[in-house]
């Protein structure tokens, strides 16, 4: 038993906050809990506001800094929205806990409550995400998709101010942010899927402080460990990151894990999809990841995914 305090290391973003609280409380739930301390860490991605993420070299945009302050000994423990948070995490760390999933998909929130197929020829259209705007591409070529930036109370007051017509956030934000009525629409998983572990919290902390992994391998859920870890082998297999049109989704149903990915090019023109299952074990999680992820290569994701990268340069932010 320990009574030191816990220190989580968390952004300053209203959502951020709200993923650090969430642990802390459950932490708390705990019996015998220690005490827990919130310690906001400003990252690269909250200075650098000037650039599309996808263009931006490197990966751990939104980490890095709080994983540092975790190896240094400054936090005990790092809070991350998974999807940020790299394959390969930093020696002497480790992802301690993955929370129960929120709903993982896109949603398109517009400002007059028109759906993505009944949106105007034209419209603008707000995303930070290349994937987003690969697979808004294929679906409405006749859109226009713009760049956004901003935490998400600002990129709803961007939209509100006339700045755009619709924009595509993650429903996982808006729910947790208490924002699920401003949604228009859910987009479909085949047509529109979600980032690699979209939805799902991450815990990490240091891989020799057994005290600390002690109470957070309590909060761990296995079906949400199962899935993020399927769509993250899959995702280091293919090498990918903010900067890859790359979507993908693991469900588990019953002891059967199942997964859809798909690669998008930028333009549209092409999405190689891939699906497989496997039993309900991290091994067997891995090891579908891994296969779904040379089934999409052998369709030519490898191939769509270097000319993106060659491209993406050169592709016009607003």
């Amino acid at each position: 038993m320990t009574s030191r305090t816990l220190r989580i290391g968390t952004r300053a973003s209203a959502l951020a906050l709200w993923q650090a609280q969430h642990v802390a409380q459950a932490l708390r739930r705990l019996p015998d809990a220690p005490p827990v301390q919130l310690v906001h860490i400003r990252t690269e991605g909250d200075v650098r506001t000037d650039v599309p993420l996808w263009a931006v070299d490197g990966r751990a945009f939104f980490t890095k800094e709080i994983d540092r302050a975790l190896l240094a000994g400054e936090v005990d423990i790092a809070v991350h929205s998974l999807k940020d948070v790299s394959t390969s995490l930093e020696p002497g760390l480790v992802l301690a806990a993955v929370l129960e999933r929120e709903d993982p998909r896109d949603a398109l929130v517009s400002r007059e409550s028109v759906a993505l197929a009944d949106l105007p020829p034209g419209s603008r259209v707000g995303t930070s995400s290349l994937r987003r705007r690969a697979f808004l591409a294929r679906a409405r070529p006749d859109l226009q998709l713009l760049e956004l930036r901003g935490n998400v109370p600002t990129r709803l007051e961007r939209l509100q101010n006339g700045d755009y017509d619709a924009i595509v956030l993650a429903t996982a934000g808006l729910r947790r942010l208490g924002l699920e009525d401003r949604i228009t629409e859910h987009l479909p998983i085949e047509a529109f899927p979600p980032a690699v572990s979209q939805g799902a919290i991450g815990v990490c902390a240091r891989a020799d402080d057994a005290d600390t992994l002690k109470w957070l391998q309590a909060l761990d859920d296995r079906a949400s460990r199962l899935e993020t870890t399927a769509e993250r082998a899959l995702l280091q297999r293919i090498q990918g990151g903010c900067q890859v049109p790359l979507g993908a989704r693991a469900t588990l149903v019953g002891e059967t894990l199942r997964l859809y990915a798909a690669v998008c090019a930028l333009d549209g023109s092409a999405m190689p999809t891939a699906e497989g299952e496997a039993a309900a074990t991290l091994a067997d999680a891995a090891a579908l990841g891994e296969r779904v992820a040379e089934a999409l290569l052998s369709k030519g994701a490898g191939a769509i995914i270097e000319r993106q990268r060659d491209a993406r340069r050169v592709v016009e932010a607003p």
